[in-house]
């Protein structure tokens, strides 16, 4: 049941800690502490999602989680492997924004592969909620809370307690996207990558430079397998060969240290005709890459991130005005609210700031026929 006496202290200090500039892991671990003292759990896992592909990028562990990270991989074919209506993905485009297991299923909760195969028999959870992290530019995380079988279930009025938090926590993760950003010190890029996993879900080869881009994909003591994501991709790539239209499945992840890395996967066929063989290719952001994501952490809406894009190629306000078809006072105003929204005064700021942020640490490497720095 939940507690009369916190629910609005908590969520106001959880709206003042979207708002305070935190780093990811500072507003991530303060965030789940406060919502914890008014919706009790034994453990929480959060993890932040790309928001153009909802794939997950990193995984924070809290409770009896914390450094567990063995059963990572499975976790990861589960929710991306299989048709689950309380699935991240599903959640996140449907109209709720927090969802509760035996809330949905009852005494059931086995009929979720989720609670059969992982969350009863290996952790002993007998609950889980859900939450997703939205805003008007997608979704930006997610929360899952647990609770055993001497607990109490998720009651209903918690579910909706929580969905009144989902604005604030993706506040706050978007602006733990923009502290990395100003804060991070990018390494030089070290080329592409590669895993190759098997029918088993086992990592069959990998290449030298994967290594190192699993190192930078650790931000702390609370992060989960960064495998994990990798066999998020596997399973959507496995689903891709049976739906038709399927695109490849990929996600971008912004590293500790600042670099945008992109991870695709893609199915492979041996000549004797067997399938179940994915590749993994884990390579440095391209500039579109870099720019879609940079403008969706300041929250800018589609027309908004039309005219930025705009700007960094450097064109005009009048040309502006006429590839998109407005008047060039209505360019204007979307320029206003666009340096509202990215903290800079002026073209040349908001231009700055992804020069100095994106280009700047890899001057020096060899440029490309693509006017991209060459791998």
């Amino acid at each position: 049941m939940l507690s009369r006496l916190l629910p609005e202290r908590v969520r106001g200090d959880l709206d003042v800690l979207s708002r305070a500039g935190l780093g990811l892991d500072d507003f991530l671990l303060e965030a789940t502490d406060a919502v914890r003292r008014v919706v009790p759990a034994v453990a929480a896992c959060v993890g932040t999602h790309d928001p153009a592909t909802m794939m997950l990028t990193s995984a924070r562990k809290y409770g009896s989680l914390v450094a567990n990270n063995d059963h990572d991989m499975l976790w990861g074919v589960i929710e991306y492997g299989v048709e689950d209506d309380t699935s991240f993905r599903s959640l996140a485009v449907s109209d709720r924004q927090a969802v509760g297991m035996r809330a949905v299923l009852g005494d059931e909760v086995e009929r979720s592969e989720r609670m059969a195969r992982l969350m009863r028999p290996v952790y002993g959870f007998a609950d889980e909620s859900r939450l997703v992290f939205r805003d008007g530019s997608g979704v930006w995380g997610c929360m899952a809370m647990f609770r055993g079988s001497d607990d109490p279930r998720f009651g209903d009025d918690e579910i909706d307690y929580l969905e009144t938090l989902s604005g604030a926590f993706a506040r706050g993760v978007r602006s733990g996207v923009l502290t990395r950003l100003a804060d991070g010190e990018p390494q030089v890029p070290s080329g592409p990558a590669v895993v190759i996993v098997d029918a088993r879900d086992e990592v069959a080869q990998i290449s030298l430079g994967a290594e190192e881009r699993f190192a930078q994909l650790r931000f702390s003591v609370h992060s989960g397998d960064p495998l994990s994501i990798v066999l998020s991709l596997v399973s959507a790539a496995r689903r891709m060969l049976v739906t038709p239209g399927a695109q490849m499945p990929r996600a971008r992840v912004r590293t500790a240290c600042g670099v945008w890395l992109v991870l695709h996967a893609s199915p492979l066929a041996g000549r004797d005709g067997s399938v179940g063989d994915v590749v993994v290719t884990i390579e440095e952001a391209r500039p579109p890459e870099i720019v879609t994501l940079v403008v969706a952490a300041f929250g800018l809406t589609p027309r908004e991130h039309d005219v930025t894009r705009l700007v960094l190629q450097g064109v005009e306000t009048k040309e502006i005005a006429a590839t998109l078809h407005v008047s060039a006072y209505t360019v204007q105003d979307h320029l206003k609210s666009i340096f509202e929204k990215a903290g800079v005064r002026s073209r040349r700021e908001l231009i700055s700031r992804v020069y100095f942020e994106q280009y700047v640490p890899r001057m020096g490497a060899q440029v490309s026929p693509s006017g991209w720095f060459a791998q």
